[in-house]
């Protein structure tokens, strides 16, 4: 931990994210291309292009975001409980709702993803990532692979890597790098995609990025970058005004790959190059966006800011099997998919919150009613 204290700009953040990924998910239900209509729990005709093009910048940033936050808690967390404690603890954090999830929060996925395209329930021992063929953990990925993650770390812990010790800059850089150079030799070698297996889902082209970026946060802890007051105003204003160039470079290149298949901007390679250095460029610059902009201006936190704090990893955990429902009951109602879109994000987010609100307080009064036991 800061040496400050308690960082609520890093909990602050972490529940936006999370309003972010409710966000997301909303929008796959509307957007336009079709891309997810097989898959997805609801698929809406009613479309709009909006939701789409937010979800292509949002998927960028917000993910890796979460990454390098979980990254930045590590240190502290595996110092103070030493590396069994540390993994028994995310193993109960991470793993233990995750198998919850899967054998009841999937199923109900899939009752939904049914009844949404007016088709027959199935054998039981379909509903599961593992046994029906077309649907994967969806966003249960990120449990499993935040759990590999911890394992990793621990890992580079244990061999006294010394990657603490590097300059900040030589760190971002290196995460460019070599995140870019993976990306490049995935794609050129046909490892685009997703690989999906009864514990891990994880996008192929994404998995080593993501881990440096989590590395990137253990990196900010031991460097106690978040330790100084000192504001680089000229340098924020001057990421936040330039970050578009390659926010576009990335959107127009994925687009032309997308929609004109076979066609190509320059050519096949210098397209590639364009389509990762903008992405990755991109992801840096968002991601110091994201956590500088809370830094500066949202390092406080009130007793809502506080609560929402404390439900969003079980809002996370549920909020997919909340939205399933209320999507279903919006595709009967012939309003614009433009409408639909902010009704279903809030209602669910909202929702979310309430649950958890609500199995926190039964929670709490239950352990009151049951006495512990007889002191000797």
């Amino acid at each position: 931990m800061s040496s400050q204290g308690r960082l609520y700009f890093l909990d602050n953040l972490r529940t936006f994210l999370i309003f972010l990924v409710v966000l997301y998910h909303a929008g796959v239900v509307y957007e336009s291309s079709g891309l997810t209509a097989s898959f997805w729990i609801v698929d809406d005709p009613a479309t709009s292009n909006l939701p789409g093009l937010l979800n292509v910048i949002m998927d960028i940033f917000v993910m890796p975001t979460l990454f390098f936050i979980s990254g930045f808690f590590a240190p502290s967390s595996l110092e103070r409980k030493g590396a069994w404690r540390f993994l028994n603890s995310k193993f109960r954090r991470l793993m233990v709702p995750w198998a919850i999830a899967v054998f009841t929060l999937m199923p109900f996925y899939k009752v939904i993803f049914l009844s949404s395209r007016d088709l027959p329930q199935e054998s039981w021992t379909t509903y599961f990532h593992f046994s029906n063929g077309i649907l994967s953990m969806s966003w249960l990925w990120f449990l499993p692979v935040l759990f590999l993650f911890d394992l990793l770390y621990v890992l580079l812990w244990k061999l006294d890597i010394p990657t603490g010790k590097l300059p900040l800059s030589l760190a971002v850089a290196a995460v460019f790098v070599l995140g870019f150079s993976y990306t490049m030799a995935a794609s050129v070698l046909g490892w685009i995609g997703w690989t999906k297996t009864p514990l891990f889902d994880f996008q192929n082209e994404r998995l080593l990025p993501y881990f440096l970026v989590f590395l990137l946060g253990s990196l900010f802890y031991r460097r106690n970058i978040f330790d100084s007051d000192k504001r680089n105003m000229k340098l924020y204003i001057a990421v936040n005004a330039m970050a578009w160039i390659p926010i576009n470079i990335y959107l127009i290149t994925l687009l032309n790959y997308i929609f004109r298949p076979g066609e190509f901007l320059v050519s096949e390679g210098a397209d590639l190059l364009l389509l990762w250095f903008g992405f990755h460029l991109s992801l840096l610059a968002l991601l110091y966006c994201a956590v500088t902009t809370f830094k500066y201006f949202f390092n406080r936190q009130r007793r809502f800011g506080a609560a929402l704090s404390r439900l969003s990893y079980g809002a996370y955990i549920i909020h997919i099997a909340v939205m399933g429902p209320i999507a279903l009951v919006l595709l009967k109602l012939d309003i614009p998919g433009l409408l639909k879109y902010p009704i279903l994000t809030v209602t669910t987010y909202v929702g979310c919150n309430l649950i958890v609100y609500a199995y926190a307080n039964i929670k709490e009064s239950w352990k009151l009613r049951v006495p512990g036991p007889a002191i000797q």
